[in-house]
C-alpha cells in the first residue's frame, strides 16, 4: 500500500511551491488593512461578552482537574459579517470525535449564523500546509507539528488558534504496547520495537510518547518508526508488523481487556496538543471573519459539548451522523473534554520533543511565533 509523502520531502515540496509566491504574500501582510489581532498592527478592541464570563482560564494550569473554559449555551452570540463569507477548512479525517465542533457547528447552522459559508475539505496534513500557507486553505484543522515549525520559520504566516480537546478520565487513547511471552504492562522495554504511527517523529504526539519510551527503557533513537494509514495502525499491532503503536478513540477499546496489550500512557490530561490553524487569509487578510469563525466554533462547544454530551441519546445520534459512526461506538468511549484554550508553554515542550527526535530546523521559535490566542480572547471578550 502506498505510503504518505515524508514531512520533510512534503515540507521542501511546500517551500518550492511557495518560492515564487513568498515575497509577495509577505508584502500583503505588512500592508493589510486591516492587520490581525496580536500579528501585526495595533491590538483590536476586546469587549466583555454577555455569557462569557468564565470564557478563559489561566494558561499555565495544565492539572488533570482542571475545569476547560466555558460560556453560557448560546454564548458567545453571533455578530454576524456585513458579507458572507467563504471559509476553507482542511482536515486529515472528517470521522475523528475531536472534529465533532467543526462537523456540528457547520451541521447545525452556528457558522451561518455569522455569515459564514463552511466547507470541509480532506487533506492530508502535509498536502494542505502549503495551500495554509498560501491562502488556498483558510482553516487547517490539525496541529503544531514538526512541520507547521518548520514552515514557520521558512516564513508560512501561519499560527496555532485554538486548542481542540483533552481527554476524559477513563480514556486510554494513546501509546499501546503488544506484550511478548512473560512481559507485563510494568516490564515492557521498548527498546528495538517498531512503533506504528500516523506521521512518524514529526508528530505532536513524539511530546507525550517521549515520556512513555523513557519509562521503558527507550528513547526515539532506539525504536524503529514504521508510518501507517489510520485504517493500518490496528491491523499492524495485531498481525505482529509493530511492536506498539499509538492508539486513538474508539480504536483502543479493540485491545483494552485483552491481556496480550497493555496501554503505556497517552496525551496529558489538561493540555491541548492540537487544534485550529490559521493562515494568511484569517490572520491579516480579513480577521473579523476568523474572530467569527472562533465565535462560532466556541459557542458550538458552549451548546452542545460542554460537559458529558453522550448522555443526550437524540445528540449521540446527530454525531453519528456527522462523524459516520455508528452512535454505540462512539457510546462506547467517554466523552471528550472540548477545550479551545493553548495551554502556555506547550509549543516550548513540543520543540524540545522535536529537537530530541531531530525533525526540527534551526533555534526554538519563541511562543508568539507559533501561537495568537487573540482570536478566541476576541470572542469570549477576555483582556489578557
Amino acid at each position: 500500500m502506498a505510503r504518505t509523502p515524508s514531512l520533510a520531502r512534503a515540507l521542501l515540496t511546500g517551500v518550492t511551491l511557495l518560492g515564487v509566491l513568498g515575497s509577495l504574500a509577505a508584502c500583503d501582510a505588512r500592508t493589510s488593512d486591516s492587520a490581525g489581532p496580536g500579528v501585526r498592527g495595533k491590538p483590536r478592541p476586546i469587549t466583555p461578552v454577555a455569557g462569557c464570563a468564565k470564557g478563559w482560564t489561566d494558561p499555565s494550569d495544565r492539572s488533570a482537574t482542571r475545569e476547560p473554559a466555558r460560556c453560557a449555551p448560546g454564548a458567545p452570540a453571533p455578530k454576524p459579517l456585513k458579507r458572507r463569507t467563504k471559509v476553507v477548512v482542511s482536515a486529515s479525517t472528517l470521522t475523528a470525535e475531536y472534529l465533532a465542533p467543526l462537523r456540528i457547528g457547520v451541521a447545525k447552522g452556528e457558522f451561518s449564523k455569522e455569515k459564514l459559508d463552511v466547507e470541509v475539505k480532506l487533506l492530508p496534513t502535509p498536502d494542505a500546509l502549503p495551500l495554509l500557507a498560501k491562502g488556498d486553505v483558510d482553516v487547517q484543522y490539525a496541529a503544531p507539528e514538526a512541520a507547521v515549525l518548520n514552515g514557520i520559520r521558512q516564513g508560512f504566516d501561519i499560527r496555532w488558534v485554538a486548542g481542540n480537546f483533552t481527554p476524559a478520565p477513563g480514556s486510554r487513547s494513546g501509546f499501546w504496547a503488544r506484550l511478548r511471552p512473560g512481559e507485563t504492562a510494568g516490564g515492557v522495554s521498548l527498546k528495538d520495537r517498531t512503533v506504528g504511527t500516523l506521521i512518524g517523529k514529526g508528530s505532536v504526539i513524539t511530546y507525550p510518547m517521549e515520556k512513555v519510551l523513557s519509562a521503558h527503557k527507550a528513547d526515539m533513537d532506539s525504536v524503529r518508526f514504521q508510518q501507517l494509514g489510520p485504517a493500518e495502525v490496528l491491523a499492524s499491532l495485531k498481525n505482529g508488523g509493530v511492536d506498539a503503536a499509538w492508539l486513538l478513540d474508539p480504536v483502543w477499546r479493540q485491545v483494552d481487556g485483552d491481556a496480550g496489550y497493555a496501554f503505556l500512557g497517552g496525551q496529558p490530561s489538561g493540555e491541548p496538543l492540537g487544534g485550529l490553524l490559521f493562515g494568511p487569509d484569517l490572520l491579516t487578510g480579513d480577521p473579523d471573519a476568523g474572530v467569527a469563525f472562533l465565535r462560532a466554533y466556541i459557542r458550538t462547544v458552549n451548546t452542545y459539548f460542554a460537559g458529558d454530551y453522550k448522555k443526550d441519546k437524540a445528540f449521540l445520534d446527530d454525531l453519528g451522523d456527522v462523524l459516520k459512526t455508528e452512535p454505540d461506538t462512539l457510546a462506547a468511549v467517554p466523552s471528550l473534554r472540548m477545550d479551545w484554550e493553548i495551554r502556555a508553554g506547550t509549543v516550548d515542550r513540543l520543540q524540545k520533543a522535536y529537537a530530541t527526535a531531530g525533525v526540527v530546523e534551526g533555534d526554538p521559535l519563541p511562543e508568539d511565533k507559533v501561537v495568537d490566542r487573540s482570536f478566541y480572547a476576541e470572542a469570549v471578550g477576555h483582556k489578557p
